[in-house]
């Protein structure tokens, strides 16, 4: 039976289409949908069990995978199948998770999947910026409880001109890259990079994509509604108690304001509302709490948060006793471990982390291989967050997605800064020793000094602040430098990075309806003047780029060299260059480019007299005689015929002294003119048309004896 297929298309603002369909694909989905875009095609379905799970959140697995058949190509490695998802595809699975989340009910807690894959790639089609609308769609489609369909897009500039979801090669030439999630009313996600743009332009940016994707959600009403909508399913809701709740209401509401408003420290803090609540616990009967369960949890934890927000709503005052618009105490420090490259340690409040920076060759440079994109990084970033830092004790289970996401947003907010003819592959690792609150941005400024420590000559310092938000509809406190408990009871997380000049780099969550613009516009302007504050203390701590890299770091040198020299300077199966590595104690490195017939040598080396050795070798192979010109040799060996004899000035680079060529008298014995070692000198006659060798002469330098 052929299925009965339902699309719907969508103009981009450029004319570019993308299509949606639906119906022909995956039907054992709870819901399925298609999106293409050119060639590129992405599958996504969605399926959530109908019992709920025995957990107090909502179990939501987002998946993207791009398949390697989807641009022809095969999978690395032994197997030579698809196996651990690369960091682009976590990326891409953490933007749409960030959007998807908060819409669904909070007492859904039904194991939800969504699985997006790249069937067919188009080179010309970025495929994560369409990941969002397909996710959206394919809900929509189900009978999931969802509140309202979204749609993702990538916003860049090029030459001042704002593009939806930019070509390939549109992308190399933008100056913002930044991807927006969005309801039909409301800004949900922001994620992205910047080439140093003011907050205006950022609005802009990101007022541009809103109204795209209002156009993406349309489009997906418009499919459900030809495809016929789904009835929403019924699950189990989370039991209620309204009596019990305001009894927990009436009986701590104002001990928990008081806690809150003592302005102490996390554990402290912490303390305070544990004993509290076990006072709560302490005022039921053995009988009442067993009835109660987790819902005295639950509303104790809805009180509490209450009394926080109110706190800051009405008196200005935040958890710390700090006003909304003040950064905790800051300190710094450089160069505090001996043997790395460079090193930083930042503390702001009770986050601290602690940067390190290695310096290396274009073989230390991090590949992509990815079906959409492959190409080399020679600046990333590594992010560590282990459990002692907010002391916990738990198994370490790899690289959380949530360390690559952190670490991808530091990487960006720095990478700009790294000036372009840098001669070295830097990788950057922050280990975050202390969290509370925002040690993605703690990573930045960490990441600024230890760049400076290491001697690279960044274009300007970086700092990052977090921002946050709280607001009842009425009234709003926008929240600089948040703490970990205000990310988790305010209602927005926008992460904003820069220079003296502008943004580098951000990331916003927002977890209210209807956030406006000018809210937006005026945490972007606090954020402006945080973020200054904390430039004002990196440029204390270090004013400028250490001129030189340290003693025992590794000194760069690249060299050119015409490809026909490469094989003479790697010799026969690698002898000569692994003989040079061996005695110089330098590592070498050789790039080709069949372009330009050139290839470049990158030497790597702590010792000067072994960089001075390698660059010799270089000089004595690309060393050229000029015809008619003079010439110091030195004698390396002696032959009947002759002697070999060395350039001086090209070590290594030899040419026969024929025997009739030492004098204008007959020679009958070289060894009775010459000997090894001695230093003579030569003129060059280029290419012998009789011989086909070079040719040099000492006799022609000799006066003509006299004929008699």
């Amino acid at each position: 039976m052929i299925p009965k297929i339902y699309t719907e298309e969508i103009i981009l603002p450029d004319g570019r289409k993308i299509i949606l369909e639906t119906g022909k694909l995956a039907k054992q989905a709870h819901g399925s949908v298609v999106v293409k875009m050119g060639k590129t095609m992405l599958l996504c379905t969605v399926v959530s069990n109908y019992d709920s799970s025995d957990v107090d959140f909502l179990p939501l697995t987002v998946d993207y995978r791009e398949k390697f058949a989807a641009a022809g190509k095969y999978p690395g490695g032994f197997f030579k199948r698809e196996a651990r998802p690369s960091n682009g595809e976590i990326l891409t699975m953490r933007i749409v998770d960030r959007v998807l989340r908060p819409l669904f009910p909070e007492d859904y807690h039904c194991e939800v999947q969504v699985m997006i894959q790249l069937m067919s790639h188009d080179e010309n089609v970025i495929p994560d910026a369409l990941a969002g609308l397909a996710a959206s769609s394919a809900i929509h489609l189900s009978d999931i409880p969802f509140e309202c369909p979204i749609s993702e897009v990538r916003v860049g500039r090029v030459d001042g001109n704002l593009i939806i979801n930019p070509s390939r090669d549109q992308f190399e030439k933008s100056d913002i890259d930044i991807i927006v999630g969005a309801s039909e009313d409301s800004v949900m996600m922001v994620e992205g990079e910047m080439d140093e743009c003011s907050e205006e332009e950022m609005i802009d940016a990101i007022k541009f994509a809103h109204e795209s994707i209002k156009i993406q959600i349309e489009a997906q009403k418009k499919l459900t509604k030809s495809s016929g909508k789904k009835e929403v399913r019924k699950y189990n809701s989370k039991e209620e108690n309204k009596e019990l709740e305001k009894i927990i209401h009436d009986k701590i509401y104002k001990k928990c304001y008081a806690i809150a408003k003592k302005g102490s420290a996390k554990n402290e803090r912490s303390d305070s509302f544990s004993k509290l609540k076990e006072e709560l616990k302490a005022s039921f009967t053995e009988e009442e709490n067993n009835s109660y369960g987790d819902l005295t949890s639950t509303y104790f934890n809805k009180v509490k948060k209450e009394a926080i927000r109110e706190l800051t709503l009405s008196e200005g005052i935040r958890l710390d006793g700090r006003k909304t618009d003040e950064i905790r105490d800051i300190w710094c420090e450089i160069d505090y471990l001996p043997s790395t490259h460079g090193s930083s340690i930042f503390t702001r409040g009770e986050t601290q982390a602690l940067a390190t920076v290695t310096l290396g060759t274009s073989r230390d440079a991090n590949k992509i291989d990815m079906p959409s994109h492959e190409g080399e990084e020679n600046f990333y970033l590594h992010y560590n967050f282990p459990p002692f830092c907010t002391g916990e004790a738990r198994p370490l289970r790899g690289t959380s997605r949530r360390e690559i996401g952190h670490g991808n947003l530091a990487q960006r907010a720095l990478k700009g800064m790294i000036p372009s003819d840098c001669p070295y592959t830097v990788r950057v690792v922050s280990e975050i020793l202390e969290s509370n609150g925002s040690s993605s941005m703690a990573t930045v400024c960490a990441g600024t000094l230890a760049l400076m420590d290491a001697g690279i000559q960044i274009q300007r310092p970086v700092s990052g602040i977090a921002m946050g938000l709280i607001s009842d509809g009425k009234r709003h406190s926008v929240l600089s430098d948040i703490l970990g408990d205000e990310d988790h009871l305010g209602d927005m997380d926008f992460k904003i990075t820069g220079t003296s000049k502008g943004i580098t780099a951000c990331q916003m969550d927002i977890k209210i309806k209807g956030l406006s613009y000018k809210i937006l516009t005026e945490a972007l302007k606090q954020a402006l003047n945080g973020r200054l504050q904390i430039l004002e203390r990196l440029n204390s701590t270090i004013e400028k780029p250490n001129l030189n890299v340290k003693p025992h770091s590794p000194k760069m040198v690249k060299r050119n060299i015409p490809n026909e020299f490469i094989g003479p300077f790697i010799g026969p199966g690698g002898k000569v260059i692994q003989e040079l590595q061996k005695i110089t104690g330098c590592t070498i490195v050789i790039n080709e480019d069949e372009k330009t017939e050139e290839g470049i040598i990158e030497i790597l080396g702590t010792n000067q007299d072994g960089i001075d050795a390698v660059l010799s070798k270089i000089d004595s192979l690309l060393f050229k005689p000029q015809i008619n010109n003079t010439y110091q040799v030195k004698v390396i060996k002696i032959l009947d015929f002759g002697a070999v004899v060395e350039y001086v000035e090209a070590p290594g680079n030899e040419v026969l002294l024929h025997i009739s060529e030492i004098a204008w008298e007959r020679t009958n014995n070289v060894k009775d003119v010459l000997k090894i070692g001695d230093l003579i000198e030569v003129k060059y006659f280029g290419i012998d048309s009789r011989t086909r060798k070079e040719k040099v002469s000492r006799k022609a330098l000799l006066p003509r004896p006299e004929k008699k």
